[in-house]
């Protein structure tokens, strides 16, 4: 028995039907709001509308050609694509009818998709573009059970319209009508930041539960007229995936774009009142803003507002008294430095949702200081997204909130944070030794150290597959040591090593697109090559100073000791992020091993930082 020394439950507020399907979801929407835009996308510099009842026929006309080229409830059809409006029509016609999902990730390699495609038995497969065929054309003779591709951008749905003409409305909806709660409904593979992908079982209650349960947390955020909601994440995670459903089971327009690089843009353009995204993309926001402000009297002053703005936050959070004259600086920066950043992000935005990493507690109080609370959240592909999250009134900063309506979350003997609910998935697809392990007596362990306070808000405290064991015995969580050497505007991404070692050390990226403006703005010359980064003098010295500020955080046994700038970025295209933008650390280990053996622990280093 899986015993817990804390326990906490957030009671639903009404029940959730546990045998409704994702469909339902959809077919709920149009009778509510059916003449209302559900979702935009961009054509060109515009935003072209679908309304709720057009998207259900669409989707409906896909559903009758899937079943007309023989897919059967059950069978396996997979999506490789950018998060495009095409994605969740797809998605949506595959469950309607009962067969199951399995979202790929555009950037996964050939190989990658093979062993995707065979683990699941992928019958048929929607591509999004002719390299994306061309990835699935090289390893197609080792998919043991592909028959039929569609490229998207070929006219695919065009293709599937047409074959579904064949199918009554009747057979349809019988098949519709068929489908329960307890089917399984998608396959989504995730590895995380280390390991082997692993097929992740989630059931059409699975995703209902969630969707409605989220409804019942942030009612404000989803619900009433007007709600906007803007998302860039790839729709092969399972966070964004979720807020694909969430939007249909409520009141929100789904805006979909596949580009991060545009995504301030898109904001302007949609407007929205809600945006999700993962720490990387606060953080790059606030740098974004820093960068424009430069370093002469605008860097001053930003700098001086940036710090106004976390100090409000704290007595906010707090509840303490504001001084008078803290008071007057935060109101004359509205106007002049907040106003215009929150216009930049479309001028409505009232709430935003992090998640699928640490959020660094600096960055957290500078967009609430401004007026735009981050909500910390917390969720995984087990449980189809969401477990946890801050509510719109008495959030609390530090914190991932508060269990979602009908979760219950524990703290095991060892500090692991565990969920017991209707959310949990249904297992590990083709591992069922996995599944023994990772889910006891009703309660998924998460992996994730943490604890719970009498309110019922959680606060992680380490990740136990990332905690470090230095030689000397002393263990380290990463987490809160590369957070903070993140927050200068010139380093990209901080992954702290050191497990078995005599002391902890760093790989560091910097952000390239940033670097030449830095460098100006310092009066420098700008870098003849990303290899001449590590090299540069006066990089070396900002890089000093952020893991110096990082270290006076912990005691020198948990301090980095040593770190090597790398030439060049984690990136998903290379393989060394996730889909949420967290190191993959052992892809990372072993692309650098021979350079962390030789720079940073042979006994006499040459190149790396610090000592």
């Amino acid at each position: 028995m899986q015993n817990m020394q804390q326990e906490f439950t957030r009671p639903l507020e009404e029940p959730i039907d546990a045998d409704a399907s994702v469909f339902s979801l959809l077919e709920d929407r149009v009778e509510r709001l059916g003449d209302d835009p559900l979702i935009e996308y961009r054509s060109g510099r515009e935003w072209k509308a679908i309304t709720a009842r057009e998207f259900r026929d669409r989707v409906v006309s896909l559903a009758k050609g899937l079943m007309a080229r023989g897919i059967s409830r059950g069978d396996s059809v997979a999506i490789v694509s950018h998060t495009r409006w095409e994605w969740t029509a797809l998605d949506m016609a595959i469950l309607s009818i009962g067969a199951v999902t399995v979202p790929v990730y555009e950037t996964d390699s050939p190989d990658q998709i093979r062993r995707i495609f065979n683990d699941s038995h992928v019958g048929m497969a929607f591509l999004e573009d002719d390299d994306m065929r061309a990835r699935v054309d090289a390893v197609r003779s080792q998919c043991a059970y592909l028959n039929d591709l569609y490229v998207i951008t070929r006219g695919a749905l065009t293709t599937m319209t047409a074959y579904g003409r064949a199918v009554d409305q009747a057979d349809f909806q019988a098949r519709a009508d068929s489908v329960q709660g307890s089917d399984l409904a998608t396959i989504v593979y995730t590895s995380g930041s280390t390991g082997k992908p692993k097929g992740i079982e989630l059931s059409h209650s699975n995703i209902v539960f969630t969707v409605r349960s989220g409804a019942q947390a942030v009612p404000d955020i989803c619900l009433g007229e007007g709600r906007r909601l803007l998302l860039c994440l790839p729709l092969a995670h399972a966070f964004a995936r979720c807020l694909q459903f969430f939007a249909i089971a409520t009141d929100l327009t789904l805006g979909l774009t596949g580009s991060i690089r545009n995504l301030l843009q898109d904001m302007q353009t949609f407007k929205p009142t809600f945006i999700l995204a993962v720490p990387r993309i606060f953080e790059k926001i606030y740098n974004a803003a820093s960068q424009r402000a430069g370093t002469g009297a605008r860097g001053r002053i930003f700098l001086d507002a940036a710090g106004v703005a976390r100090q409000w936050s704290r007595h906010q959070q707090t509840g303490s008294r504001v001084p008078m004259s803290l008071k007057t600086k935060h109101l004359m920066y509205t106007g002049t430095v907040y106003d215009p950043i929150l216009e930049a992000l479309g001028g409505r935005v009232k709430y935003a949702i992090s998640g699928g990493a640490p959020l660094d507690r600096d960055i957290a109080d500078f967009f609430n200081g401004i007026g735009l609370p981050l909500l910390e959240g917390y969720g995984m592909t087990e449980t189809m997204g969401p477990v946890t999250v801050n509510p719109t009134e008495g959030y609390r900063l530090g914190t991932i909130g508060l269990p979602m309506p009908g979760i219950t979350v524990g703290i095991d003997q060892e500090g692991q944070l565990c969920v017991k609910g209707p959310d949990v998935c249904m297992g590990y697809h083709n591992h069922p030794e996995i599944t023994t392990r990772q889910i006891r007596d009703g309660w998924l362990l998460t992996g994730d150290l943490g604890s719970l306070d009498e309110d019922g808000f959680v606060r992680l405290t380490g990740r136990r597959k990332e905690i470090i064991i230095t030689a000397g015995g002393k263990n380290i969580s990463p987490a809160l040591l590369e957070t903070a050497v993140e927050r200068s505007p010139l380093i990209s991404h901080c992954m702290v090593i050191g497990d078995r070692r005599p002391f902890i050390s760093a790989l560091i990226t910097l952000n390239y697109d940033e670097v030449d403006r830095w460098l100006r703005d310092q009066g420098a010359e700008p870098l003849k090559d990303a290899a001449a980064a590590g090299e540069n003098p006066i990089i070396r010295t900002e890089v000093d100073r952020a893991v110096d500020a990082a270290n006076a955080q912990v005691s020198r046994a948990e301090g980095i000791r040593r770190y090597l700038i790398l030439d060049q970025d984690f990136t998903r295209e290379n393989g060394l992020l996730t889909a949420s933008y967290k190191p993959r650390r052992q892809e990372v280990l072993k692309r650098y091993e021979d350079r962390v053996e030789q720079e940073i622990y042979a006994q006499r280093p040459a190149s790396a930082g610090l000592m």
